[in-house]
């Protein structure tokens, strides 16, 4: 196939189904399969695959949403940040909207520049260059898809000698979440289904380890309806099979290497280092720090910026949702006190979240089989 629409078409993925269900029919119990992708959670939502799932096939969402798995806190710094005199913070849109403590970056959005929507990381250091008087801070949040771009910016300020720009480094490791999430008893996986953008960077190669060490299935697949049907079924033939391997659904992007370069970049400019994930807590070399090299690009370390309290809102479970431990209408608050228009949590507000996808398609009603299915 050539075309996106192909990969949509409603006979292929009927014969997918099809087949997963003969797959399924031969488990000897019922699995847990965590897609890790917020843009899987948005395509699965949208076709309404839950509801056509085989019984013996349950698909939960994880903390495959940038803007969801970074935590309470580094919102608070940043808002700290656009509070001083001098300083503009720069952020991609998804987290305007995102409560902290404080309040939301968007409050500050229209005060005289304080908060500035970026699309590119590039556009700060153009930015800084020709305002030299201005502190200008990048909130570097996203997981190895975004780290590159992150990593050029620095390293075209160093270049230029641009001083007055710097990162709020809270980029996260997609595979060191994995780990944690194959160690939590309570999670309780049989198998994921991994992100063929972050795979296009790090390469499949990268989850060997979800084989080798805990016996598990892991398939990358892309992001239209047939990516991830086709690819749940072939964790459940492996599951079936009593295989454990990695797969690349994914081949017209993901490759078993990935992109060198874009790996490249982000060692030249980043180390690993231990950071905090909403609902996950501490995870050992998950997130990115500057290496010393471009320590004076540190916003914590140059502007002294100080440690916030992550601790979420009060009845919110967006932690648990993250961890595929409950589903979102699991939850006392989702579309209660807790919708698109007035989020609680950073799951119903970013574009990917899981709590934003079941709100904005009904999976609770399809779950019950009162909408159309595929």
């Amino acid at each position: 196939m050539k075309y996106a629409d192909e990969y949509r078409d409603e006979r292929l993925v009927g014969a997918l189904l099809a087949r997963m269900r003969e797959g399924a029919a031969r488990l000897p119990r019922a699995v847990r399969i965590m897609e890790i992708c917020g843009g899987h959670t948005v395509v699965l939502c949208r076709a309404g695959v839950h509801a056509v799932l085989p019984e013996e096939v349950q698909v939960v969402s994880g903390p495959g949403c940038p803007v969801c798995v970074t935590p309470r806190g580094t919102v608070d710094q940043a808002i700290w940040l656009a509070e001083q005199p001098g300083v503009v913070v720069f952020t991609f849109g998804d987290m305007l909207r995102v409560p902290g403590e404080r309040g939301t970056l968007g409050a500050y959005a229209g005060r005289e520049g304080k908060v500035r929507l970026m699309y590119s990381a590039l556009q700060v250091v153009e930015y800084a260059e020709a305002h030299r008087g201005e502190t200008c801070v990048l909130l570097g949040i996203g997981f190895e898809t975004t780290a590159p771009g992150i990593a050029a910016a620095v390293l075209r300020a160093a270049e230029r000698g641009v001083k007055n720009l710097f990162v709020l480094a809270a980029g996260k490791r997609t595979v060191a979440a994995m780990r944690a999430l194959l160690e939590d008893q309570e999670v309780a996986l049989d198998g994921f289904i991994a992100p063929g953008h972050v795979t296009t960077v790090i390469g499949a190669r990268s989850y060997e380890f979800i084989s080798a060490e805990f016996g598990k299935p892991c398939v990358v697949a892309g992001f239209e309806v047939c990516d991830v049907v086709d690819a749940l079924g072939r964790v459940v033939e492996q599951l079936v099979a009593g295989a454990a391997r990695v797969e690349i659904e994914y081949t017209r992007s993901a490759t078993w290497e990935g992109n060198q370069k874009a790996q490249a970049v982000i060692a030249r400019v980043f180390e690993p280092c231990e950071a905090e994930w909403r609902g996950l807590g501490r995870i050992p070399a998950s997130g990115y720090k500057l290496r010393g090299e471009f320590e004076d690009f540190d916003a914590v370390g140059r502007l002294g910026v100080p440690g916030m309290s992550s601790a979420d809102p009060a009845g919110c479970r967006c932690g648990e949702v993250l961890r595929g431990v409950c589903a979102p209408p699991d939850c006392a608050l989702f579309g209660q006190g807790c919708t698109p228009e007035h989020p609680v949590g950073p799951c119903m507000v970013a574009s990917e979240g899981s709590c934003a996808a079941y709100y904005l398609y009904g999976v609770r009603a399809r779950a019950r089989g009162e909408q159309k299915r595929i």
